[in-house]
């Protein structure tokens, strides 16, 4: 395992027009690389939100990294709509790519098993469904008479990146509970984790710690930034800021209002902001 020393090096690795999986916000979201990647100043990102988006996607957006986004949903929660992600849409600004929860996953799902598509029921007739072309309907190709079904195609991130508590000195990275961490890495080309601290333990020598990690075969990179989620939360770690949250929501309401909050977010996550 090759380790990088800032969360910028991970950043540099995103080139304009990369296709990021990100995570919910209640699974451990990087909001270290959402900043980095909004300083670097990427373009026309393609951002899949695995499978809804929250405060981390509405800045990316509102800070014109995003060309296209694909999500279930996107939204601030209790704080309300996503403000710059509404305006966007509102001015046609990004192209939308309206999905559902089991589409995302399913289309991750098939990149991991190395099939061109997955099949998936309970979207036929529906608007999403009408609208996207890339999705096919077929009759049940067993020809036992079920009814039609829906192939969604394999989604192959460029990056998968999200955020963990820790990670060993080998690069295996604590995922827990959060499945949809190992999907994304296992479809994702790279995978690159912000973590609050690299510890000396090997996870996958303990069988316990074994069964919720996520081994370094699929990290391409780790850079410590400790508190890396916040405001968000990082479950075992420390809650959401839910006052940082809604005093986003209220800045970002309009342009101005989001320019200025970005601009101390930024300038406080740089190195030299302490001195």
């Amino acid at each position: 395992m090759n380790f990088v020393n800032s969360v910028d090096d991970l950043a540099g690795r995103v080139g304009d027009g990369a296709l990021v999986a990100m995570p919910p916000e209640y699974s451990w979201v990087s909001m270290a690389m959402t900043r980095a990647l909004i300083a670097k100043g990427v373009r026309d990102l393609h951002v899949l939100c695995v499978p809804i988006g929250g405060m981390a996607v509405d800045m990316l957006v509102g800070a014109g990294c995003v060309g296209t986004l694909e999500a279930a949903a996107v939204s601030l929660g209790e704080a309300g709509l996503a403000p710059r992600f509404t305006a966007a849409i509102q001015d046609a600004a990004i192209e939308m790519r309206d999905s559902t929860c089991p589409a995302v996953h399913a289309g991750l799902q098939a990149s991991e098993k190395g099939v061109p598509f997955m099949p998936l029921g309970g979207l036929i007739g529906s608007d999403i469904e009408k609208y996207r072309a890339d999705w096919t309907v077929v009759d049940d190709p067993t020809g036992r008479g079920q009814g039609p079904i829906v192939l969604i195609p394999a989604i192959r991130p460029d990056f998968a990146v999200f955020h963990s508590p820790r990670a060993d000195r080998d690069g295996n990275v604590w995922i827990g509970k959060r499945r949809e961490l190992m999907t994304m890495a296992h479809a994702a080309r790279d995978t690159l984790v912000t973590v609050e601290e690299v510890v000396d333990d090997d996870f996958l020598a303990d069988d316990t710690l074994a069964a919720g990690t996520l081994p370094n075969l699929y990290v391409s990179g780790v850079a410590e930034a400790r508190a890396g989620a916040w405001p968000l939360a990082l479950k075992g770690s420390y809650d959401a800021d839910r006052a940082e949250i809604s005093r986003y929501a209220a800045e970002a309401r309009t342009e101005p209002g989001f320019e200025a909050y970005l601009e101390g977010a930024l300038a406080a996550a740089r190195p030299d902001a302490a001195e």
